[in-house]
């Protein structure tokens, strides 16, 4: 039995001993002075870095922390909180390494989106919704987004669900290279929708709102292909592709928009039936491709022609008034 208090008691003694070492060694370092600042800013944005290294070192130096400063008289958790104050700053860690260097790891916010309001000011927001301040040295790369209906600290309700869509919008653009180049602007309208504004082509585009964003830019894609290569990009003022199935899109100076439907696309590359080149015909920027995207048979063929060729037959009215008589 008193082996086994003698083993607990080294055990304690080791434990004790390495103890008072790690204090020594502590407070030995503690009394050393700063070596050097090292500054490490990292983040997902390459080409923009709104935490300058030069204005850390600055607020350092305005804390009394700068090279030879002894290390015991430096709060790390104090400077941490100051720094944080930056905005731009979303997550902070200063320790000190073996060889005296105080390292300060910094991880930056990421920009998706600039926003404008309806009364004239101007903010960031990352990828978490916080609004960011403008920097007068740089500018990020990110969609821009218009007419936001509030330049309030706090946001209603429904004004904080139009930031979360701008939010979601801006995100799903910066990751297509395609849009980022083509997307000049986007708007937000009275009715808390988003209408976009091409690069090329001098359109507005109706996204709606912000759910199935996949499949609005897949509809709005595959209009460019298989009707902009053809009409050009000058045709139409306005396409809407947050419909169901379908882009309506409505050609310069016409009165009503055409519906461009899923269904439609799909039956250019269909054999259709004779039913399906009638509801073809009657889309004109279709009737001009019909012959290039669908082989009739022998008989749908021949009813197409005899359905064109015959001569629509004169209303007939229902009364007519003759001089000096009433209505037949």
């Amino acid at each position: 039995m008193w082996k086994k208090w003698l083993i607990l008691f080294t055990w304690c003694l080791l434990g004790i001993a390495t103890i008072v070492l790690l204090v020594a060694a502590r407070q030995k370092k503690e009394h050393k002075d700063i070596t050097d600042i090292r500054i490490e800013i990292e983040g997902t944005a390459e080409d923009h870095v709104f935490v300058d290294e030069k204005e850390v070192l600055l607020f350092l130096q305005k804390m009394g922390v700068q090279q030879g400063t002894e290390i015991s008289r430096v709060n790390t958790r104090h400077l941490e909180e100051g720094l944080q104050r930056n905005s731009w700053i979303k997550k902070i860690d200063l320790f000190f390494d073996n060889n005296q260097v105080l390292q300060v790891k910094i991880e930056e916010r990421e920009p998706v989106a600039r926003v404008f309001t309806l009364q004239g000011t101007s903010f960031y927001i990352d990828s978490s919704g916080k609004r960011l301040p403008l920097s007068d040295k740089l500018s990020a790369r990110v969609p821009v987004f218009t007419s936001f209906p509030s330049a309030n600290a706090k946001l209603s309700a429904p004004d904080s669900a139009v930031l979360a869509d701008v939010k979601r919008i801006a995100q799903f653009i910066q990751q297509d290279s395609f849009w980022m180049a083509q997307v000049s602007q986007v708007d937000i309208t009275p009715q808390r929708q988003f209408e976009m504004i091409p690069v090329l082509g001098n359109q507005v585009i109706a996204l709606g709102d912000a759910d199935s964003l996949e499949t609005k830019f897949e509809k709005l894609y595959g209009f460019y292909k298989q009707v902009w290569a053809k009409a050009g990009f000058e045709k139409y003022e306005r396409v809407d592709v947050q419909y169901n199935g379908q882009v309506v899109a409505t050609r310069r100076g016409a009165a009503k928009p055409f519906a461009d439907s899923s269904k439609a696309m799909q039956q250019l590359q269909l054999t259709g039936s004779i039913s399906d080149m009638k509801a073809l015909m009657k889309d004109t920027l279709y009737a001009a491709e019909v012959n290039k995207h669908i082989t009739l048979s022998a008989k749908d063929s021949a009813a197409l022609v005899k359905a064109k060729a015959k001569p629509k037959a004169k209303p007939k009215p229902k009364a007519v008034m003759k001089k000096g008589k009433g209505f037949k």
